[in-house]
């Protein structure tokens, strides 16, 4: 699956593979960890050698993504809410303000802030989920149980209510 598309100042991307699948990988100990290499290729195709990253709002993990998410973000942020209104500086500053450009290694590393750790409850492995546009960064053991709410929420969302498909 591929989706082309217009990237961030306005370079087309032919072809921008989805952030699939669910990856783990160890965190050493300068809290360094490999970004699973079908991501960085997908970053890469969007000129990125790294990837933007804030911890979530929503859930205990970190947001992840790269150039193209980002001006999508920045292209909805401007048509939905008023430059100067309280709106518009609490998106921005949740997601814009919040994201540090986290550059690779020559080895795709990364290094997780501190903050960024502690927010996600990080220690020694770290699980990444791909989202298509995006992925997620979490410690395993506190994604599990969210693991299952989100299957057994997909779940009920296809089968409706009354339970017919």
């Amino acid at each position: 699956m591929s989706i082309t598309r217009m990237g961030f100042r306005g370079r087309k991307h032919q072809t921008v593979q989805p952030f699939v699948s669910t990856t783990v990988n160890k965190l050493d100990a300068k809290g360094r960890v490999s970004i699973p290499a079908p991501f960085r290729q997908i970053l890469a195709q969007q000129n990125l050698r790294g990837c933007y990253c804030f911890p979530s709002f929503v859930v205990p993990a970190l947001e992840a993504f790269g150039e193209d998410l980002l001006a999508d973000f920045q292209k909805r942020l401007g048509a939905v809410d008023p430059l100067f209104s309280e709106d518009y500086d609490a998106q921005a500053q949740a997601v814009v303000g919040e994201a540090q450009l986290l550059n690779f290694d020559d080895e795709g590393r990364v290094r997780l802030p501190d903050e960024f750790l502690a927010h996600a409850g990080i220690k020694d492995r770290v699980l990444f989920v791909g989202m298509i546009q995006k992925f997620q960064i979490w410690d395993p053991e506190r994604f599990e149980p969210v693991r299952l709410e989100r299957i057994a929420r997909a779940r009920a969302t296809r089968l409706g209510p009354g339970g017919a498909a």
